[in-house]
């Protein structure tokens, strides 16, 4: 056998493997792949003792810097997060909790799960929610093709404004797929009413919209969706949750179906993940909803109980029948979420979500006081909001991040003509101070 050496018993047990399928020898089962690709070597280095390996790894961590000071959003921020949450998280019967299939043994998990769809429910001001998805991406991805499921049609308006990454993921995950996809402009930082409604026909199965967006304004989008419901379309909404403490619901603007990223609650940024999608939509269309849904009940003795009320995965149907296969929900980091809103309870939001608004508009004046930053857009904000740079924003956020501030993210990236454009994020982690010295350092620098 040309790939190894095996201890004996494990050559013995592997000859009998290969005589059993009749295979010569391990080769024989890579012959398909072209010489190219096959592995030559693992590569592996000599092992290393524990103290080798936590130096190695710590030089590998010292390399991130973790002491800026992080004026940076998109779609993630930097907000508190109690010591309860954590502590919560680490115990054992959730850390180590596997997919709750029996339910005599998983009501904790099952209730979790069951009180962060109600948290959902309650945030969103819609009726029913499912027990979370991957990601606020995914979720906006699972949102369409729900539009798409339940109108029979297959042409999906994007605004624009919706989070670039997020539309980015969208055209991903559905490019083998008959769907079509037209993104709107925005105007003036707002989702463009008049293109909206000259593109609205009856081969729209939704529309996908984002408050606040991605440049941080706030639109109330209540007469879009109902332009869009006048169409026959549905209205699918991306949230910022920590917003909603403060802002109008996209239930009260009457959408559809809303999704959103819920890192927010409770979750660091972490470099990237893991987080989790949330999803909650109008009773009538639960059966359409992908992912899993835990429930109350009852047993024959009267006692209250919790179970998985419905599971629309190819693992528990019919593949045809089927709502989505890349549904996998994200228990820990929606319990993480459910813990964080239970602790701050409706006040303690409404609180957060005022700091952030009040101290993104004290920053927001600020930098504009700085000669050379203007105005982006006149729309309003909640914690998140543009400027424009005398010079390429790249360039600046690079030169900011070496006086000890994560300055914020260079809009040019992702929209053509916005080069000199930053998405600056601040959140109720900010301080006044750390504000004055971000705009004395981009002073400084222009």
């Amino acid at each position: 056998m040309a790939r190894a050496s095996f201890v004996p018993h494990v050559e013995t047990e592997l000859r009998e493997m290969l005589d059993a399928i009749g295979v010569a020898c391990i080769d024989d089962l890579f012959r398909d792949i072209p010489a190219e690709f096959q592995r030559r070597s693992l590569n592996i280095p000599k092992g290393q003792s524990e103290l080798e390996i936590i130096r190695a790894v710590t030089a590998l961590a010292t390399k991130n810097r973790t002491d800026l000071v992080c004026f940076l959003g998109g779609g993630f921020y930097d907000h508190y997060r109690p010591a309860a949450v954590d502590a919560m998280l680490a115990r054992g019967e959730f850390l180590t909790a596997y997919t709750p299939y029996q339910p005599e043994v998983a009501q904790g998990t099952l209730q979790a799960m069951f009180e962060f769809q109600s948290a959902v429910c309650r945030l969103t001001e819609m009726d029913v929610a499912n027990a979370s998805l991957y990601d606020g991406g995914t979720a906006i991805y699972e949102a369409a093709m729900m539009a798409a499921r339940i109108t029979g049609r297959a042409k999906i308006l994007v605004d624009e404004g919706v989070n670039p990454i997020y539309r980015k993921m969208l055209r991903s995950y559905t490019t083998n797929l008959d769907i079509a996809f037209e993104e709107v402009p925005v105007c003036d930082g707002h989702a463009d009413r008049e293109r909206f409604i000259k593109a609205l026909d009856g081969t729209v199965a939704g529309v996908v919209l984002q408050n606040p967006n991605f440049f941080g304004c706030i639109d109330d989008l209540t007469d879009v969706i109902a332009a869009a419901h006048k169409a026959g379309a549905m209205a699918v909404m991306s949230v910022y949750p920590v917003s909603l403490g403060m802002l109008k619901t996209p239930g009260a603007m009457d959408a559809d179906i809303v999704v959103g990223e819920g890192q927010s609650l409770g979750l660091p940024l972490n470099f990237g993940g893991p987080y989790l999608g949330f999803m909650a939509t109008r009773r009538q269309h639960v059966r359409k909803m992908p992912g899993r849904i835990a429930g109350m009940t009852r047993d024959a003795q009267g006692r209250r109980g919790f179970v998985l009320t419905l599971q629309a995965r190819e693992q528990h149907i019919r593949l045809e029948k089927a709502t989505s296969n890349i549904c996998t929900n994200e228990n820990l980091c929606a319990l993480a979420a459910t813990v964080y809103i239970a602790m701050m309870g409706r006040h303690g939001i409404r609180r957060v979500a005022e700091l952030c608004a009040d101290n993104a508009s004290y920053a927001y004046h600020k930098l504009l006081e700085v000669p050379g930053v203007e105005r982006t857009f006149s729309s309003i904000f909640f914690n998140e909001f543009c400027i424009t740079l005398p010079r390429d924003a790249r360039d600046v956020v690079g030169e900011l991040v070496d006086r000890g501030y994560a300055a914020g993210f260079p809009v040019g990236r992702y929209y053509k003509g916005m080069e000199n454009v930053a998405l600056v994020a601040v959140t109720e982690m900010r301080t006044k101070e750390e504000i004055d010295g971000l705009a004395a350092a981009l002073e400084s620098i222009i």
